[in-house]
């Protein structure tokens, strides 16, 4: 799944995404540049960044009520964990790029995670085909529920450079959960390495991101970019409409219970 070819991006999962499959060549991605501090009071974190696109300025939040493991800004003197190991910067062997991202994730920006549960990203207006680069998924995984995604790349595999923390293999699993609910998750593996580092996509256009944190574990990290607003990615053409945004939420319970339950039944069988 992952790999520096010609890729197809397809909206998989909800009928109000794209309703086609495009031919996707590689294009830059506009990154979060993450600014300022916590503003949020207690053990939870609330951290902010902006996504400058080529007409629009995007304002983008995170929320994590269990708190995180540490943040940051591009601040002078922080660690680049952005780096092939022992390469330095070289997105064309990058373990964030591919046939579709031109460019790996900007600057030292980056939110390290270290505690099971959910969180959200928000965006101030819709944005399309979100990427999201993750570093050091060490044991851990990632839940997105009725929301498909696709690997792009990994650290070690197709011609790609191994990560800063070094190389391992990430596998999306799809598992139904009843109701007419899906999981669809990112799990770490041993496969050449015991240290994923790679970037996922969701095709369409969204204002909200939420997934699930499915262990503990310090410390894993992110960061998001975009190809782009929903207006920018997907102008109204023959008198269609921009895809309406979506929003990666469960209504009416807590993602965190439906991955729990559907975890121990799995762990059950």
């Amino acid at each position: 799944m992952a790999g520096k070819i010609v890729a197809r991006v397809c909206a998989l999962a909800l009928p109000l995404f794209l309703s086609t499959c495009a031919l996707a060549d590689a294009a830059p991605i506009f990154w979060t540049n993450w600014t300022g501090a916590d503003t949020c009071v207690g053990a939870c974190f609330t951290g902010s960044g902006t996504i400058t696109t080529t007409t629009s300025t995007v304002g983008v939040t995170y929320t994590n009520p269990l708190g995180i493991g540490f943040y940051q800004t591009g601040l002078s003197g922080e660690q680049d964990w952005w780096v092939n190991q022992g390469d330095g910067r070289n997105d064309a062997i990058s373990p964030y790029t591919s046939s579709v991202v031109d460019n790996s994730p900007t600057s030292t920006d980056i939110i390290a995670l270290r505690f099971a549960g959910d969180q959200t990203l928000t965006f101030s207006q819709a944005i399309a085909n979100p990427v999201f680069s993750f570093v050091s998924l060490n044991g851990n995984g990632y839940a997105f529920l009725n929301q498909d995604f696709t690997i792009l790349s990994l650290g070690g595999v197709d011609g790609n450079a191994c990560g800063y923390w070094g190389c391992g293999g990430a596998t999306r699993t799809v598992v139904p959960i009843g109701g007419g609910n899906v999981l669809y998750e990112l799990i770490a593996n041993n496969a050449g390495g015991s240290e994923p580092h790679g970037t996922i996509q969701f095709a369409g256009a969204f204002s909200t991101l939420t997934w699930t944190s499915l262990s503990n574990e310090y410390w894993n990290g992110f960061t998001v970019g975009v190809q782009g607003t929903a207006a920018e990615v997907f102008p109204p053409t023959d008198g269609n409409e921009v895809p309406e945004p979506a929003t990666m939420l469960l209504v009416g319970s807590g993602l965190v219970g439906i991955v729990s339950r559907a975890r121990r039944r799995r762990k059950a069988k």
